[in-house]
């Protein structure tokens, strides 16, 4: 897979909620819909995500780099459909009105940086909202998501040389 576009996302499971082991049994097939009514209508639902960026800044790595992921869904950028064929997925745990916290966006500026220093193709400009992909039915990652901020301390955030992220 040649990745050139970056997706951020935003969830929070129950909605509303932040914390607990939700947002992992979803990305690792295993969530119960029983375990609260606003599961039920995720019953069945085949997702995952490349990394989730926690409200303390932990990033967790569901999938490898090189790997697709099921992030994007029907979607659509520059043309180019079937986003998840060529773009690496990051959830924030957040919510569409909501803010975003401080080491969310330290750990989401050097995430994208290391990435960047591996894929070449992958620029800042390709650095998108999920909405940007597909605004006919998604939000994310809302209005409560500071691009101006973002992309400052993208402008100068440096790669994490010792990253640990998996490409394979």
């Amino acid at each position: 897979m040649s990745v050139d576009l970056l997706v951020v996302h935003a969830i929070s499971l129950p909605p509303g909620a932040f914390g607990g082991p939700f947002v992992d049994d979803l990305f690792l097939g295993r969530l119960d819909p029983e375990a609260h009514p606003g599961f039920r209508e995720l019953a069945g639902l085949r997702v995952s995500a490349h990394f989730l960026i926690d409200r303390t800044g932990e990033l967790t790595q569901y999938v490898p780099v090189s790997r697709r992921a099921w992030h994007a869904g029907k979607s659509v950028w520059l043309g180019r459909e079937q986003c998840n064929d060529f773009s690496v997925g990051v959830e924030l745990e957040g919510m569409e009105h909501g803010h975003f916290t401080g080491e969310q966006y330290s750990r989401l500026a050097v995430l994208a940086r290391t990435l960047m220093a591996r894929l070449p193709a992958l620029t800042p400009d390709r650095i998108v909202g999920h909405r940007d992909i597909a605004p006919e039915r998604k939000w994310d990652p809302g209005s409560g998501f500071d691009w101006e901020h973002f992309r400052a301390l993208l402008s100068w955030t440096r790669p994490d040389e010792q990253s640990a992220l998996v490409w394979e």
